[in-house]
């Protein structure tokens, strides 16, 4: 019998070689293997989630660090999951500053962004997407439930692409095949894009001659925002005549109201876990926009959630704003619950799959951009810890998000001005 062997080709090398500087994911030429006998590598998934009116820092820090921390009123609720996720306290995004503005950066650690000029960069998951998105329909999928149109999801020319709110339209782009007339649609709608991109770049080349340095500058984003619509198209355009995955789950319901947050969180995070156990994509994102919700529908709620964010200290206040927060980490919890009882290969869906969950404010009621309540849950980690860094002096979280693309078999080093990964968090 002859053994077919092959010398591993270096991802450093090839990474010198192609002068290129994107993460590079692993490919199958950078491993020895027997023959054809290999087995393909199991696919690594993220879902980044945000809430974006922060989260009561008293009912979710642990007081004790490591794994022999106490349970909190916020933790508990996830304690099923314990052995599965490490909490973070300590950490926060050098520079990421403006109170609410600062939403805008939680994946992207883009400082300054309450100033005018502020312009934004890639997020964490469209890094992912640009080099292990062609496997799947969808290359990301970014959600939102609240109100207020806004997504996690920047490209690399730092402009948002925009979200899915709506679960009936989000269900329907996942499962629902296209009619003939409807990809005829499709073809034309991809043609003419295409040749709106095509005049895009003409009068780009025709001003670039003519203008300032100053212009020329703003054509360049002009010119990245192109290159990233063009990635987008090719995308679309590869999968045109692909048949959709099945589902035997019936289409949910709209929701009609988005003030009712349980029902809407719910089904959105229903059909992001659907979406992941399917392979239509491995990456999703979740904005969870509260500003201008009064979620009624939670017992003992009857106030705008930005308003009781503003509390001054006032119990009342408090108690009711809890209430709201009880229901988003009930709702993580019945997340990644399904996420453990859906198997692939033999081992739950959640082992290969990081569930990123925090907020873009250390409190609210301060404005503060500082000591971020977040969680990691799944991934294939050693969790059932508290990490817990200087309060004072925070550790990167974009350190985080080195770990985290890692994880999903990235050659990165750093990301958003952060060197390395999360000290103390192992791969298991």
């Amino acid at each position: 019998m002859n053994i077919v062997t092959r010398t591993p080709l270096s991802r450093r090398h090839f990474l010198r070689a192609s002068g290129v500087t994107l993460a590079l994911p692993i490919l199958e030429s950078m491993s020895p293997r027997l023959g054809a006998a290999a087995a393909p590598p199991v696919p690594r998934r993220f879902v980044g989630l945000m809430t974006n009116q922060g989260i009561l820092p008293q009912f979710f820090f642990p007081e004790q660090a490591g794994r022999d921390y106490g349970g909190t009123p916020y933790l508990d609720i996830l304690k099923d999951h314990r052995a599965d996720l490490t909490v973070l306290s300590g950490v926060s995004l050098p520079g990421v500053d403006g109170g609410h503005a600062a939403e805008m950066s939680f994946l992207t650690g883009a400082p300054g962004a309450s100033r005018g000029s502020f312009k934004n960069s890639i997020s964490l998951d469209q890094v992912m997407a640009e080099q292990l998105g062609a496997a799947t329909r969808f290359p990301s999928l970014p959600l939102m439930v609240g109100s207020d149109n806004l997504s996690l999801s920047w490209t690399r020319s730092g402009s948002m692409i925009p979200p899915i709110s709506s679960p009936v339209k989000l269900y329907q782009q996942l499962f629902a095949e296209d009619s003939a007339e409807g990809k005829a649609a499709a073809v034309l709608r991809l043609k003419e894009d295409r040749s709106l991109l095509d005049g895009l770049h003409g009068q780009y080349k025709r001003l670039q001659q003519n203008v300032s340095a100053a212009d020329r500058d703003r054509l360049e984003q002009f010119a990245a925002a192109v290159r990233d619509a063009e990635k987008r198209l090719a995308a679309a355009e590869g999968w045109l005549g692909v048949p959709k995955v099945k589902t035997s789950v019936p289409q949910p319901k709209e929701i009609e109201d988005r003030n009712d947050l349980p029902a809407h969180l719910e089904s959105m995070l229903d059909l992001a876990r659907l979406a992941l156990e399917t392979d239509a994509t491995r990456i999703v994102t979740l904005c969870i926009s509260l500003a201008s919700v009064t979620p009624r529908t939670i017992p003992g709620v009857k106030s705008n959630i930005h308003e009781l964010t503003h509390h001054g200290g006032r119990e009342e206040t408090i108690s009711e704003l809890r209430k709201i927060e009880e229901a988003e980490f009930r709702a993580l919890a019945g997340f990644l619950t399904g996420l453990r009882r859906a198997e692939e290969n033999g081992a739950a869906l959640l082992a290969n799959t990081s569930v990123l969950f925090g907020t873009n404010m250390g409190s609210a009621n301060a404005h503060s951009n500082d000591n971020l309540p977040v969680l990691l849950a799944g991934g294939g980690f050693k969790h059932g810890q508290h990490l817990a860094f200087d309060r004072k002096s925070n550790q990167n979280l974009a350190t985080l998000y080195v770990s985290l693309l890692q994880r999903m078999g990235l050659e990165a080093g750093s990301f958003a001005g952060a060197s390395g990964t999360l000290r103390g968090l192992e791969f298991a």
